[in-house]
C-alpha cells in the first residue's frame, strides 16, 4: 500500500510558525517513511477564506523548502462531493435539521439545569430538534434556516460497540462522541468534520498527521467514515508549538508569520532545523523581534 499523508491549512490568514512546525512534521514523516506528501487547501468557509491567502500559503511553504505531489486539492472545488455525502446521510436517516440558535440552546440547557460554559452551547446540544417529525422538519425547512446535525446515538447504535481509531503504534482509542455534532451549518453548507473525511478518502490518505488539539475530533471522523463506508486512516497527533506563555501559537493570537520572517531575510534552513528539533516546542519570540531572530537564525542573503 502506498503510504500517503497531507498538510491541510485553511487560507484564513498568513501561515505562522506553528503552521510551519506542523507542515515540517508531516514532511519529515513522509521522508522517513517513503510516503507521498499531499497539500490540501481547506477553504469551504467562504466567510473567512480568501484567495490571496491561498497564494501566500504556497509561496511560504516553498520558501520553507517543502514540496508536494500535484494536484493541490481545494475544498471549494469539490462541493458536489460533500453535498452527495449529506444526501447519503439524510437517506440513511442519520442526520436531522436543527433550527436552534445559540441563544435557544443556552436557554434550554439552563432550563434543564446544566448550563454550558461560555462558547459550549453548540458542543453540548441537548437534542431540541432531534424528535421533530418528518412532516415538521419539511415544513420548517421551507421557511427557516437550519443546520444538519448527526444523530450520534442512533448512528452509534447501528455500528459495532467497539468503534475505535488507531494511532501509528497500533493502539486503539474508543471513538467517544457525546453530542449531536453539526456537519452542515446554516451559513456554510458543510462542516470541517464532513469535508475532511471525504477529502482524506478521495486523496487516499493512509496516515493523518495533525496537532493534538484536533484529537477530540477523531471519534467524530471515525464515525462518519464508518457510516459512509470510507477507509479508516491511521492517526498521528503531534505536540503543538507554543509561545513563551505556554499557549499554542494561533492566527488569532498574532503568532509570528512566515511572511514576516521571509521579509526580514531570515534563513529558512536554520528555521527548519530549529522547528524539526524535537526539543524545541517553544517559540520564544514575539512578532517584530527581527534583530533577535536574525541573530538566532542568520540571514538567507
Amino acid at each position: 500500500m502506498q503510504l500517503r499523508t497531507r498538510f491541510a491549512p485553511s487560507p484564513t490568514g498568513l501561515l505562522h510558525v506553528g503552521n510551519a512546525y506542523s507542515a515540517l512534521y508531516c514532511a519529515e514523516w513522509a521522508g522517513t517513511n517513503r510516503a507521498e506528501l499531499l497539500l490540501r487547501i481547506e477553504d469551504i468557509d467562504h466567510s473567512r477564506c480568501h484567495g490571496e491567502f491561498t497564494a501566500a500559503i504556497l509561496e511560504d511553504l516553498q520558501w520553507l523548502g517543502l514540496s508536494w505531489s500535484e494536484p493541490v486539492r481545494q475544498q471549494s472545488r469539490h462541493l458536489m462531493e460533500y453535498r452527495q455525502a449529506i444526501r447519503q446521510l439524510r437517506d440513511m436517516d442519520m442526520i436531522y435539521p436543527c433550527f436552534c440558535s445559540r441563544k435557544s440552546i443556552r436557554l434550554e440547557m439552563e432550563r434543564m439545569g446544566s448550563a454550558p460554559h461560555a462558547g459550549d452551547e453548540t458542543a453540548l446540544y441537548p437534542g431540541i430538534c432531534r424528535k421533530l417529525s418528518l412532516h415538521e422538519q419539511e415544513k420548517r425547512m421551507r421557511n427557516e434556516a437550519f443546520a444538519w446535525r448527526l444523530n450520534t446515538r442512533k448512528a452509534l447504535n447501528t455500528l459495532p460497540a467497539n468503534l475505535c481509531w488507531l494511532d501509528d503504534s497500533g493502539h486503539a482509542y474508543a471513538a467517544d462522541i457525546d453530542h449531536d455534532v453539526v456537519i452542515g451549518r446554516k451559513d456554510i453548507a458543510f462542516s470541517y468534520h464532513l469535508a475532511v473525511v471525504i477529502d482524506d478518502a478521495a486523496q487516499g490518505i493512509s496516515h493523518i498527521i495533525r496537532g493534538k488539539d484536533l484529537q477530540p475530533s477523531t471519534g467524530i471522523h471515525t464515525l462518519l467514515q464508518k457510516l459512509l463506508a470510507l477507509p479508516q486512516p491511521v492517526y498521528i497527533h503531534h505536540a503543538l508549538l507554543c509561545g513563551a506563555d505556554g499557549e499554542r501559537l494561533a492566527k488569532r493570537h498574532s503568532a509570528t508569520t512566515l511572511r514576516s520572517l521571509r521579509e526580514a531575510g531570515l534563513s529558512p534552513y536554520k528555521l527548519r532545523d530549529y522547528l524539526l528539533d524535537s526539543r524545541n516546542v517553544i517559540w520564544p519570540f514575539e512578532p517584530g523581534d527581527d534583530e533577535e531572530l536574525l541573530r538566532r537564525f542568520g540571514s538567507s542573503k
